[in-house]
């Protein structure tokens, strides 16, 4: 029997690590795709190179596209790294999000698996706890769906590719607690917008702020953050 393939687009972060084994423990074969786009916490990429190799995918690209040179966004430079954030704050576009960034993904990851017949992108977006996010949410992973049915040879010639996106209703703390049913070494990963030199997390940005509030609920310990005195003073 044929085994299933999936195009999973990993970032190094905890979210797409998980999502992606979530995919491998249904019976998909990884091919992981990882995007150099101008990101000042490009640390990230040495993350998704190990978490790539922990999942024994069989193939992992890295692509370069420069969405720096547009700016737009804290996450290619053009402005801070919001810090101190209250983690409910309100409902407006934050600006780390990055313009037409997971379009833009999805659509490579679509090339990609045309070519290598995969039947399923895996993606790990997650509508509870990155509010604001305009392509983190459901209506916007469907609209992409229609398009990839409609756009591509293996759409017209009748073969379904499916968009997942396992994580999509998930707490933070929901997600790690299954990834570490699932085994995961979360070491390995990196989700810091603004690491220090040596590329050790700020505790202080969002991204940092929920992935330690996750931790915290899940009631385990965060191997990369856990000695971080931010994350744990900062967590309000």
């Amino acid at each position: 029997m044929e085994s299933k393939r999936a195009v999973v687009l990993l970032s190094g972060g905890l979210d797409s690590y998980t999502a992606a084994a979530i995919a491998k423990a249904e019976g998909y074969e990884l091919y992981a795709l990882s995007i150099r786009y101008g990101q000042v916490h490009a640390r990230e990429v040495e993350a998704a190179r190990a978490v790539a190799k922990d999942l024994g995918v069989v193939r992992h690209a890295e692509l370069a596209v420069d969405l720096a040179s547009f700016g737009g966004s804290a996450l290619v430079g053009d402005g801070a790294i919001p810090k101190d954030r209250a983690l409910e704050h309100d409902t407006a576009i934050p600006s780390t999000y990055v313009p037409a960034r997971n379009t833009v993904f999805l659509s490579l990851a679509l090339a990609w698996a045309e070519v290598v017949g995969a039947e399923a992108i895996v993606i790990g977006v997650n509508a509870l706890d990155y509010s604001g996010y305009p392509d983190c949410r459901p209506e916007y992973l469907d609209a992409f769906s229609r398009l990839a049915s409609l756009a591509t040879k293996a759409g017209v010639e009748g073969a379904r590719l499916t968009i997942v996106a396992p994580l999509l209703h998930l707490s933070k703390a929901d997600i790690i607690r299954r990834g570490a049913a699932l085994g995961l070494d979360y070491g390995l990963t990196h989700s810091c917008y603004d690491p220090g030199p040596a590329g050790a997390p700020c505790g202080r940005c969002d991204s940092c702020r929920l992935r330690a509030r996750g931790f915290e609920e899940a009631g385990l310990v965060d191997p990369v953050a856990s000695n971080v005195s931010p994350y744990r003073e900062h967590l309000t």
